[in-house]
């Protein structure tokens, strides 16, 4: 076999390897995108309704110094699992999306009122806290993904 029957048999084997991995990821994409954020946000949800179990508990409570934590903590917990289970129920995205746009600022908070916190270096050098806040730009990006098929006729 000469160097240009290889290079066309591997392009063909690419090409195949490509079409079926964006026909899959096309087709289970988004329902998994979903079933993610809502099984992550009932999870850490679940865990602020427990109380200090949580280990954004002491974070969120720092946060929001001006209500009481036993009671803050819970409620964001409660709108947590909400915005999961809402994720979970295809009919609920659009609900959840709303209930997502309203608590996601608040999860920014402590990279402005509490930077000792989130940095080791302003503004770039991310303590663990830090991280966790950041990482929600991931979620944002998936909450785009996901609202942009909300009006689709074809429910996944």
């Amino acid at each position: 076999m000469n160097k240009l029957a290889i290079i066309d048999s591997i392009s063909r084997y690419t090409d195949m390897f490509d079409r079926v991995m964006i026909n899959f990821s096309g087709k289970y994409g988004v329902p998994f995108l979903r079933f993610s954020i809502g099984i992550i946000f009932i999870w850490f949800g679940v865990l602020k309704t427990i109380g200090e179990l949580s280990p954004a508990y002491d974070l969120v409570a720092a946060t929001i110094y001006w209500l009481t934590p036993e009671i803050i903590v819970p409620l964001l917990g409660l709108w947590e699992v909400a915005i999961g289970i809402a994720f979970l129920i295809p009919s609920l995205n659009r609900i959840g999306l709303i209930l997502l746009a309203f608590q996601m600022p608040g999860t920014f908070l402590p990279l402005i009122l509490l930077p000792e916190i989130c940095f080791t270096v302003i503004p770039f050098g991310l303590t663990l806290e830090g991280q966790y806040i950041v990482k929600n730009l991931v979620i944002i990006g998936s909450a785009f993904v996901i609202g942009a098929g909300v009006r689709r006729k074809n429910r996944d």
